[in-house]
Formats: structure tokens, sequence, C-alpha cells
């Protein structure tokens, strides 16, 4: 019968059957080696023993069944209480190691049985059953005591008073450590169990927290990259109607309109592409960000210096038209940068550099702040990569070796032609 939560143990391993069986051949050689010595010492303390066959019998009937305590460990308690009454009702004198063998059976039925409810039963029966026959055999062996048993007793206590006292709270106590023992190595395995049902659960719901994190800002992304096209699309459609009005009085005007539209349609295919990778499902509902670009990232630091940081912006090589998805995510990436920087860092000083190169576009934001405040779990972590991604480009994130914190972003530049400035003119 399972737990209340439908817990059962589960039974032993290979590994641990092979160590039950070792041990139960191992004690059984023992209590043979301890039947000879006992023998060969005459020491009877439970009357004329039986044969030499039926002790060794008896000795091997007690300990061997150890050999599967784990694997039916009901069965093994019943089996070796029996034979240890039954071995003491034929006076065995090897009772040392069957001792031992009894209690160790009785915490495996409590530690190992999957029905726990009935193991309790069980061994509570056999424990009332052992303590029962030590009363019974007490009762019988009184008129036996010799006159001179007690000759050195010296105490308060009546001697054979204080021998069956005695022997009763011995085998309460050792019954009892062994009944409560079970129980406690039960509870351990059920609470290792939870544990790591908990942990199980606690990573699930982690991964489906990093997955949901994750959609939702490729949602967010994907309604930016649709506020790009959408603009690629009204231009195109501007310079086409400019470029219908011009056809016929000024074809080299109206040549002009048509390069902007297939730059603009070049583009716009391009930030549609990006859309599809990132849209995994559903659709957003809210009203896109408003757009910025790169061009305004320096008005991020003024949060930085209102909140008393020295900061320092820089702009290096020539800059050049950038898609506005692009430019848009080199000003997220910026953003994130300098939020983390004050929310987490710590530091007095950040440094953004927007970096113009031949044929990349490098964010970095340094700080001198502490290192390692960013997760791989991180939120901002996270939409930072998926920014990047989206652009084929590359992300370094981590502690600087001279101290503080570094994040640099590098998105590719393709070559693109640039319009005429007629081409704008048309389109207005």
């Amino acid at each position: 019968m399972a737990t209340p939560d439908g817990w059962r143990r589960p039974g032993p391993t290979a590994e641990q059957r092979r160590a039950d069986l070792f041990i139960g051949l191992a004690v059984t050689a023992l209590a043979l080696f301890n039947l000879t010595l006992t023998t060969s010492a005459g020491v009877f303390h439970l009357g004329s023993p039986p044969s030499v066959p039926e002790q060794v019998f008896w000795a091997v009937a007690v300990t061997l069944p150890l050999a599967v305590r784990r694997r039916w460990p009901v069965i093994v308690t019943l089996v070796v209480s029996a034979a240890f009454i039954v071995a003491q009702v034929r006076a065995a004198p090897e009772m040392q190691l069957a001792t031992a063998a009894l209690f160790c059976s009785l915490y495996t039925a409590g530690a190992w049985a999957a029905d726990h409810r009935r193991s309790r039963q069980v061994r509570a029966g056999i424990i009332a059953a052992m303590l029962g026959w030590l009363v019974v055999s007490i009762w019988l062996s009184v008129d036996s005591v010799p006159a001179d048993a007690f000759e050195d007793a010296a105490g308060p206590v009546p001697p054979l008073l204080a021998t069956i006292v005695n022997a009763l709270l011995v085998n309460v106590l050792m019954f009892g450590f062994a009944f409560f023992a079970g129980e406690t190595a039960w509870v351990a395995a059920r609470r290792q169990h939870q544990l790591e049902v908990q942990a199980e659960e606690l990573r699930r719901a982690r991964d489906e927290a990093g997955e949901r994190a994750v959609m939702v800002e490729r949602l967010r992304i994907a309604r930016e990259l649709h506020d790009v096209v959408a603009h690629h699309v009204s231009v195109m459609g501007v310079q086409a109607a400019a470029s219908r009005r011009v056809m016929d009085k000024d074809p080299a005007r109206a040549r002009t309109a048509l390069a902007a539209i297939e730059q603009s349609a070049r583009t716009a295919v391009d930030e549609l592409r990006r859309m599809l990778s990132l849209l995994r499902q559903g659709t957003g509902t809210e009203e896109g960000p408003a757009t910025v670009g790169v061009e305004r990232a320096e008005g991020l630091l003024d949060g930085a210096r209102d909140a008393g940081l020295t900061a320092r912006f820089g702009v290096f090589g020539t800059p050049v038209p950038l898609p506005d998805s692009l430019s848009q995510a080199a000003y997220r990436i910026v953003q994130e940068s300098v939020t983390n920087t004050l929310k987490h860092a710590g530091a007095s000083t950040i440094d953004v550099r927007i970096r113009y190169l031949a044929q990349e576009l490098e964010v970095e934001s340094t700080d001198d702040g502490r290192g390692g405040r960013m997760t791989a779990g991180g939120l901002g972590l996270i939409g930072m990569r998926e920014r990047v991604a989206a652009h084929d480009g590359t992300l370094e994130v981590g502690p600087r070796p001279q101290g503080g914190f570094r994040v640099r972003a590098r998105f590719p530049l393709a070559a693109q032609p640039s319009c005429p400035v007629e081409a704008t003119e048309a389109a207005v």
C-alpha cells in the first residue's frame, strides 16, 4: 500500500542485492564459526543442545535469509523471527549472531518494505511475540534457578526481580531501537524522494520560465522589426508615387526614385526574414515601442550622470547609415548595459563606445563595478543575445581582468548602395 502521496519505496538496485548476498553469506559463516566456539567451550545457556546437524541448521536458518533481506524484507523478517524462536525452544547454542540477524531483519523491514503500513504491523506483532516469548521463558525457568545463583547479590532490589527487569529492559531497548531505526531510514528515503521531485519540478519551472522569457522577448523584437518593415514599405509607396509622377517629365529623377525603391525593398525583405526567424508562435497585440536608434544612445547616459556616475560616451570611425532594426538593436544593447550598471554593479564610472569599423559596428559598455552580475538565465542577457543573434552578430559579456564588467556586441555591416539625395527629394 502506497503512502497518501502515492510513494512506494523502490526495491534495491542490483548492486545492493549483491551486497546483501555477500553480507548474508558472511554472517552465516561467522555464525557457524561462533557455533564451533560455543560448543567447544561448552556454553549452553538454554539447556542441553540438539544434535550437531540441527545446531548447524538453526544457525543457517536464522542468518542466511539476510542474503535477500532488501528484496523481500517482510518475508525475511518473518522467517528469521520464526527460526529464532524455534531455535531457542530447541536450545540451539548459537544466539549471538542469531540475535544480530533478528534485529537486522526488523530494521530492514521498516526501512525497505514497499507496504510500510503492513510492515509496521508485522514488526509490532513480531516484537510483541518476542517479548511474550521472553516472559514465558522466564516464567518457565524460574523454578529451575539454583539456590546459590545469587550468592553475591548485594543491591537493594531482589536479585530475581532485578534479573527479570534487566532482561525485559534490554530487550525492549534493542527491539525499540531496531523498530525506530527502520522508521527513520524509511522517512529519510521518502524525504530524499520528495527533494528529488521538488528539484525536478524546479528545473522544469526554470526551463519553462526561460522559454517564456525568450518567447516574450522574441515577440517584442518581432514587433519592433514589424515597425521597421512597415516603414520601408511606406517609403517604397511614396517613392513609387513620385516615380510615376515624373516618369515622363524627368526620366533621370524617376530612375533615382526607382533605385531608392529597390534599396528599400531589399532592406525590408532582410528585416522581414529576421522577423520570421524570431516569431515562433502567437502575435503581439500591444502597440510597438517608439523608434529609437544608435544615434540616440548618448542620451541613455543622462540617467547614469543623474545617479552620480562619471559617464563617458564616444563615437569612433565614420558613421554610416544603418538598417533601422540594427540601429535599434545597438541602442537596446547600450540601454540594457546602462540599466544593469545602475541596478547591480555598484560602479562609479561607465564608458560607452560606438565604433564604426570596416565591416562591423561595435558597441561596448564598460564599468568599474562588481563583475559577474549577469547570469545565463537573466532576462537582460537573453534579450541582448536574441538581438545580436538576429543580426548574425557576436556578444561578449563578462568581468574584465582589470576589474569591472564589459558588454561588447559586434554587428556585421553589409555593403549597401547609398541612395542619391534626389531620391529623398522625390519621395518628399
